[in-house]
C-alpha cells in the first residue's frame, strides 16, 4: 500500500500521508494539499478505521478555504 493517496473527497491536490509508529500501534494521518508555493497541512489525527471521519474531511474543507481566502 502506498504511503500517500490523494483525498477528492476533500479537494484538489489534496493528498492523506500515512505513517506508522515504531511499534504499529496507532497509524497516524496527515491530510495535507500541495499548492504551487507551499505544502499546507490540514490535519494530523490518529486513524482507528478504515474510513476518514467526516469532521477530519469538513474541519480541513473549511481550513483550506481560510488559507485561500487568506493568501489573496
Amino acid at each position: 500500500m502506498p504511503d500517500s493517496r490523494t483525498m477528492p473527497s476533500i479537494g484538489s491536490r489534496c493528498h492523506e500521508f500515512r505513517v506508522h509508529d515504531a511499534e504499529r500501534r496507532v497509524n497516524w494521518r496527515i491530510i495535507y494539499r500541495v499548492d504551487d508555493d507551499a505544502i499546507v497541512i490540514g490535519e494530523v489525527f490518529a486513524k482507528k478505521t478504515r474510513k476518514t471521519p467526516p469532521s477530519v474531511v469538513t474541519a480541513c474543507k473549511r481550513r483550506f478555504a481560510l488559507y485561500d481566502s487568506a493568501s489573496r
